[in-house]
């Protein structure tokens, strides 16, 4: 809520910066008189948040960092609605990073704000609002003691739950202070909720229609009428706050999960989606997995703690892992209400890396490159995250396994052009069959390109030139298992072997 003059530079949220860190210290200033002096001015806090995101735009900072996918669809709305100065809701499924764009707005805050030392509520020293500041400031004036609170600080959140009470949000009578010798009709005995203690600042409701219906009415008071009612005691408390919230669309209706007076409160409702492509999946992988970042560095940075193994996860295997959870947002046979989170991209990214791991230690390996065959241990990690239609219940394996499937057969056709598939077919005649599995080495698979150098064109087109033997065998077995799936090849599994031969 504050504004400093033009030459002070203790309030600037630095772009892109952890809004949590303290960049700069807090100024010196300890009284109201000398704030006054200092030339700082108080504005609302919606004004605060439109100058600072003012400010990024003009030079062309985003507002919200480590979000991708938004930029031309959620990000443009979200700027609206703030140099508005409007309330926002935020509408998606799970993993749609609802919530950290709300935790994001927080720099957006200035660094420093000045209150009224020990006030409970954030006070303005210019306009205080609590009885405990108003009396403060009527004893001693312009010696009124300041305080510095961090944009930090100015931020909550509440998961709504059920059980969620009018004493968390609002306040309760404090039995403690009437011990002390206080009055019940004394508003000093009033311990505040969550809101009123982040007066001059944003507070964030997750699930917001989970709220039983009171609660929102109650919290509707207190941001809309300015009206606290604890235990009998109505106070009159002009709250300065953003309110922002995340619910999921099924919910937010007027089918009574929501009052619609509080639904009235947000001046801009922004609709969220999942990533719209593959690419921007694996860029969210890349800065959200450790394991990405390791396999997207040199080759110092992919030496693990373990046993100093060296990741690499060729793009093709990682685009596999992507189009999966492209392909189950599309699923007519999972639930989509409950949404595919982008979290499954990564929860499979990290489970294909560790059995490939797992593999490299039992064959005595240095180097973790994943194959097709390791792709089977991605049904266990995606079970956990999607909810399967109640009339394909008991067949979860197998929906998972032709998901798997479809999604090596749509990287296959993107990567793959065969300048002459009847010779690869022909290769395979006779008795001429390739065992694959987590049982061979990567060397291993060398040795099959020798005896099939019809295949070898193809392999280092995939590998990029690399002669690495990992990914040479990965890009074999891609090969192999995308041959199988056009129906060039017969492919006999037995867990994670398998057999390609002919289909003559």
């Amino acid at each position: 809520m504050t504004h400093p003059a033009p030459h002070d530079d203790f309030s600037r949220p630095t772009p892109g910066s952890d809004p949590m860190l303290r960049l700069t210290p807090q100024p010196d200033i300890t009284t109201v008189g000398r704030l006054r002096e200092s030339g700082w001015r108080s504005v609302p806090v919606a004004e605060e948040i439109r100058r600072n995101a003012s400010a990024r735009i003009a030079a062309g900072e985003p507002l919200v960092t480590g979000v991708l996918g938004f930029e031309d669809t959620v990000l443009p709305q979200l700027e609206n609605a703030l140099l508005a100065g409007h309330d926002v809701i935020l509408l998606g499924e799970r993993g749609q990073a609802k919530t950290r764009i709300i935790r994001s707005l927080v720099g957006l805050l200035d660094e420093w704000l000045p209150v009224v030392a020990h006030s409970e509520i954030n006070d303005d020293p210019f306009h205080p609002v609590s009885r405990f500041a108003r009396d403060l400031f009527a004893e001693v004036g312009d010696d009124l003691p300041v305080a510095w609170a961090h944009r930090s600080d100015r931020y909550g959140e509440k998961l709504a739950t059920p059980d969620t009470s009018i004493a968390d949000l609002i306040g309760e009578v404090d039995p403690i202070r009437v011990a002390e010798g206080r009055y019940l009709s004394d508003e000093l005995t009033i311990h505040y909720g969550l809101v009123p203690r982040l007066n001059r600042g944003i507070f964030a409701v997750n699930e917001l229609p989970d709220l039983a219906e009171r609660i929102q009415v109650g919290l509707l008071n207190v941001l809309e009428e300015r009206d606290v009612q604890i235990r009998g005691h109505r106070v009159r408390l002009p709250l300065d706050i953003v309110l922002v919230a995340t619910a999921n669309p099924e919910d937010y209706t007027n089918r009574g999960r929501i009052i619609t007076p509080l639904k009235d409160r947000f001046g801009a409702q922004i609709r969220t989606h999942y990533p719209p492509d593959a690419a921007t999946e694996l860029r969210i992988v890349e800065l959200e997995s450790t394991l990405a970042g390791r396999a997207a560095g040199t080759n110092d940075d992919k030496e693990t703690a373990a046993s100093s193994f060296r990741i690499e996860v060729p793009d093709f295997m990682a685009e596999v892992v992507a189009e999966l959870s492209q392909l189950a947002r599309e699923s007519p046979h999972l639930n989509q209400r409950s949404g595919v989170s982008v979290r499954l991209t990564i929860a499979n990214y990290e489970t294909l890396v560790a059995n490939a791991t797992r593999r490299a230690l039992r064959n005595g390996e240095t180097e973790v490159v994943p194959r097709v065959s390791d792709l089977s241990a991605l049904v266990s990690s995606t079970q956990g995250k999607v909810e399967v239609e109640s009339l394909e219940e008991g067949r979860e394996e197998v929906l998972l396994t032709q998901l798997l499937a479809a999604s090596v057969l749509l990287v296959f056709r993107r990567r793959v052009r065969l300048a002459d598939p009847q010779s690869v077919v022909a290769a395979f005649s006779g008795e001429t069959v390739v065992h694959v599995g987590d049982d061979l080495p990567a060397v291993s698979y060398g040795t099959m390109l020798t005896q099939l150098p019809v295949l070898s064109a193809p392999v280092h087109d995939l590998t990029g030139g690399s002669e690495d033997p990992g990914v040479v065998a990965s890009a074999l077995e891609f090969l192999l298992e995308g041959l199988h799936l056009t129906k060039r090849l017969n492919k006999d599994a037995a867990g994670t072997r398998a057999i390609y031969r002919g289909r003559g």
